[in-house]
């Protein structure tokens, strides 16, 4: 009776811990740090998003990219773009430069760590039109939900730049449903996205 018993328990753990895994896989969530690799990118970086991924094998790629908005309006469809073969878990880490008084343009650096691999790449917006982005309020977020499946084109996160010290993220439906939500982009001088999106 015992030994059936145990059986039974250690199917059912089984059973659950594979049910677990199957929630997770095709889903970036935002990644949950440290103490200390906070402190790292804080000191070493103007602002950062992290996010871990969790893919099946017929996924074979990722490709992380910016869009610029002004006002509303697509002024950028990719300032900066990085692809990279990927396999089961990694991370995607996007950081901004600090900027000094000289250079007035935010560095933009993204970076896709996968299976021991890792591939980066830096880029600045060259176009500010006369914009000082320092003389703006800002708001950095990313998307809201815990786990985010990886269907199409993703929303990881926004950095809102206002004259008029407007200080509210975007809302979660804008994550989900971004053409739906566009119009929410209006209320901002400038706006960047950061996307990615998983090849099969």
């Amino acid at each position: 009776m015992k030994r059936t018993l145990t059986i039974l328990i250690s199917a059912l753990l089984l059973f659950i811990l594979s049910a677990c895994e199957g929630n997770n896989s095709n889903t970036i969530s935002v990644a949950e740090l440290t103490d200390r690799e906070n402190a790292i990118l804080s000191s070493s970086s103007g602002g950062s998003f992290v996010f871990d991924f969790n893919i099946d094998k017929e996924y074979e790629e990722v490709t992380v990219w910016i869009e610029k908005y002004e006002l509303g309006n697509l002024v950028e469809d990719k300032i900066s773009d990085l692809t990279m073969q990927v396999e089961g878990d990694g991370s995607i880490i996007f950081t901004t430069s600090k900027t000094n008084y000289i250079q007035k343009q935010p560095t933009f650096n993204i970076a896709i760590s996968s299976k021991g691999g890792v591939s980066s790449e830096s880029a600045f917006d060259p176009n500010l039109n006369g914009l000082d982005l320092d003389d703006m309020s800002s708001v950095w977020a990313p998307f809201q939900r815990e786990n985010t499946f990886i269907e199409g084109e993703v929303v990881l996160g926004s950095i809102c730049y206002s004259k008029d010290g407007i200080m509210n993220s975007l809302t979660a439906d804008f994550y989900q449903d971004v053409d739906g939500h566009i119009n929410e982009l209006e209320k901002y001088d400038v706006v960047y996205l950061l996307k990615a999106d998983f090849i099969k």
